[in-house]
């Protein structure tokens, strides 16, 4: 794993010249492809609605001689803070190449436990942000003439778990792996370039607790053909991939990086 993370660690310059947004920041998968990002050479303004751990996160950067942009927290299911947002980093730094949507929010339940307030609450965190905050930035990305969307499905788009009472976030993933399609061929004709990421199981904070529960673990690995868990850094390089220009052929696009779950 030492080796796995000083790979992680190299910097390029893959994203130079590029502005990227990334929801998210202040842990997991956010805060890995933010940290990616600017390794890459991007000017990378983050978001959460944690503001205390979005400022964690900018510290370390500065630990590795990185900048990373945060402002305040923002509550990516309100229209008027995402469009204020959006107006504010392309005011700031003159346009948008690539959005990448990492923050999410779900409710996990079975269907008998799961109210209705709950499932509203999941759908709102991890479909409507992303309508929002793509709604928002559309304009400045198709501006930039080569922008780049990166959105979050999930192997639960594709698969139930064993044990797992993701109804809501199964619900949330597929709508954002749909979306993300159409989306893709609304921005085609500008050149801006729409595409998912479906993560396995990553090892963050907000998961830690569930790989914990008896028996979920071996439900999981029972799964992975590659058998380890996902770290954010695995997600990270494949982002990296899809914001950069060597993925300028590539839209419409998910992309299963997952240990081979849903290969079976």
């Amino acid at each position: 794993m030492q080796q796995h993370n000083e790979h992680a660690l190299k910097k390029g310059d893959r994203l130079q010249g590029k502005v990227a947004l990334v929801s998210g920041i202040g842990s997991g998968i956010g805060k890995g492809c933010a940290l990616m990002f600017a390794r890459q050479g991007a000017t990378v303004v983050g978001t959460d609605l944690n503001a205390e751990a979005a400022r964690k996160t900018v510290s370390e950067a500065a630990l590795e001689g990185l900048t990373l942009h945060f402002s305040e927290a923002v509550d990516l299911t309100n229209e008027q803070q995402v469009n204020a947002l959006i107006n504010g980093v392309v005011k700031e730094h003159g346009s948008l190449h690539i959005l990448l949507n990492a923050a999410a929010t779900a409710v996990f339940k079975w269907i008998e436990d799961l109210d209705y307030a709950e499932w509203q609450l999941t759908l709102r965190a991890e479909l409507d942000s992303v309508f929002l905050v793509c709604k928002a930035a559309w304009p400045h990305l198709k501006a930039s003439g080569a922008g780049s969307i990166i959105n979050f499905a999930s192997a639960n788009a594709y698969m139930a778990l064993d044990g797992s009472p993701a109804l809501a976030h199964c619900a949330g993933k597929g709508g954002v792996l749909a979306l993300t399609r159409q989306l893709a061929m609304e921005g085609g004709p500008f050149q801006l370039r729409a595409n998912t990421i479906s993560p396995g199981l990553i090892v963050t904070g907000a998961t830690a607790p569930v790989i914990e529960q008896p028996g979920f673990l071996d439900a999981v690995m029972a799964k992975n053909m590659l058998k380890r868990l996902g770290q954010p850094e695995d997600i990270a390089w494949c982002a990296v991939y899809l914001a950069s220009d060597e993925a300028s052929f590539v839209t419409g696009a998910d992309f299963s990086v997952d240990a081979g779950a849903i290969a079976w």
